[in-house]
């Protein structure tokens, strides 16, 4: 259990973001400053805040427990970024920027017809609405072991507390939090090392001595092996899922559209994208950092925890830190998931008013009307995530739930997009048609991974790791979209 000061530390925290993230709703005149701030965020704000999106409280947990488990291996996610940050910078923000649609899926719409634009939007949302109760659920576990609160409690808490200031401040009230969420992280992750090295016996020359002798910071294997965890597996993974993030989410997108020129947009993009480096780096020092630490003092961890990778950060968190270092951390922790599931918030209010409310409804609505749909489309989506992190309580494994919802919801339409952009001679036609068989492989490649957490088994392996089902269903789309636009040599719709 806590000590009374952490608990100070952490209520003063979660009120003052709240406090801080309302105060923005003054601002918000129209649903243009709900939307993009009104283009008065500067460039190293909206930076922090794309890096806050990237880090969730999954990664805060989940890298530094790799790392214990094992090795290095899943740091190659993070050396894609710097290429997909390149690519961004150079072909994805000038053509959002010289869109300045407020959809990333306005574009989709205009170059393959309305069914592009509400195929993207809808699994979006879907996405989005599965990201949230996964990072609400899995930031609930370790905080259920802290405070000794029921998870649905903590659900509760952390997903209200969100609601409030994305609902009344908007996306600038979003990117600020997430400004002062990153800096927390950053501050606490730093400090957690910090007593790490101090702590055990011989320093940190102790921490790399261990490590290096038991290979702990390995990248693994470097075979063209694409059915287990290689060096080249995760780096191709972590191409395609930063492209997509890059490309096609709308988050990102609301971010290069709200900068206030677009030099402010390529800087915050980079800022972003290269903060994340560094700082996923400093996670996995903190994981091999803990295993050094309990290699060289194994009576201070009980075996049950030792052999759960996952739950020794926060073990170390409420047992071997000081008193108010723990609530500091224990706040970053919060910072991580909250910053994640409000911009999930905002981003999914945005796309429910453009591509939904004024396609279906009210072509035209005032701009009162446009605030309050935005306000309740947030307070929709943020209490259905709530729901969402209730029933994700039981599941046997609830990241992996997350990885298989999200390579369906997701996989096709980066495919879509590139296809698009790239070839600019493929029909709408062609286009949906090299979708469904995308979808169709994404699926026959996730069903297997379904069923097992269902408890059953499929009649057949895919031969590849699970993680290229989005490389995967990414290239069908690509292809067979360039095959078919080749063959025919359509007219441009």
């Amino acid at each position: 259990m806590l000590e009374a000061l952490d608990l100070l530390i952490f209520g003063i925290y979660l009120a003052a973001v709240i406090g801080f993230g309302v105060s923005f709703s003054f601002r918000n005149r129209n649903s243009n400053d709900f939307t993009t701030g009104g283009g008065r965020l500067p460039s190293w704000a909206l930076g922090m805040s794309i890096f806050a999106t990237f880090v969730s409280s999954i990664s805060f947990l989940a890298l530094p427990g790799n790392a214990f488990g094992g090795n290095w291996n899943s740091f190659v996610f993070s050396l894609s970024i710097p290429l997909a940050a390149w690519i961004a910078v150079n072909f994805f923000v000038p053509h959002y920027r010289k869109l300045q649609s407020e959809s990333a899926y306005f574009y989709l719409e205009e170059r393959f017809g309305l069914w592009a634009r509400i195929y993207a939007s809808v699994f979006y949302l879907l996405t989005q609405l599965a990201r949230m109760g996964a990072i609400l659920y899995l930031l609930a576990l370790p905080m259920q072991a802290l405070f000794g609160w029921s998870i649905p409690l903590i659900i509760a808490v952390t997903g209200f507390s969100v609601i409030i200031y994305s609902m009344f401040g908007g996306l600038e009230a979003v990117v600020w939090t997430d400004a002062i969420q990153g800096l927390i992280l950053i501050s606490g992750a730093l400090a957690c090392l910090g007593v790490i090295f101090w702590s055990i016996p011989g320093g940190a020359s102790e921490v790399f001595s261990l490590a290096m002798e038991a290979n702990k910071f390995s990248l693994g294997s470097f075979e063209l092996d694409f059915s287990s965890s290689t060096f080249w597996m995760i780096l191709i993974y972590g191409l395609f899922i930063n492209l997509q993030n890059f490309g096609v989410d709308q988050s990102y997108v609301q971010r290069y559209i709200s900068a206030k020129s677009d030099q402010d947009a390529i800087k915050s993009t980079w800022l972003g994208a290269l903060l994340y480096l560094p700082v996923s780096l400093l996670f996995f020092l903190i994981g091999t950092a803990l295993w050094a630490f309990y290699q060289a003092q194994p009576e201070l961890i009980p075996a049950e925890i030792a052999g759960k990778a996952d739950q020794v950060f926060p073990y170390f968190i409420v047992n071997q830190l000081p008193a108010g270092l723990t609530g500091l951390l224990i706040a970053a922790i919060f910072a991580a998931g909250m910053s994640t599931v409000s911009t999930s918030i905002n981003s999914s209010a945005t796309l429910i008013l453009s591509d939904h409310y004024k396609k279906y409804i009210h072509p035209n609505p005032s701009e009162s009307t446009s605030l309050s749909v935005l306000r309740m489309a947030s307070l929709i989506m943020g209490l259905v995530s709530i729901l969402i992190g209730w029933a994700f309580n039981g599941v046997g494994s609830a990241l992996e739930t997350w990885w298989a919802l999200a390579s369906i919801f997701s996989g096709g339409v980066l495919g879509l997009f590139l296809l698009g952009f790239i070839l600019r001679k493929t029909s709408s036609r062609q286009a949906a048609f090299a979708v469904l068989a995308g979808v169709l492989v994404i699926g026959w490649m996730s069903l297997p991974a379904i069923l097992a957490l269902a408890g059953k088994e499929a009649s057949w392996e895919q031969p590849l790791h699970s993680n290229m089902t989005i490389v995967m269903g990414t290239l069908t789309i690509f292809v067979l979209g360039f095959v078919l636009s080749s063959v025919s040599k359509p007219k441009l719709n």
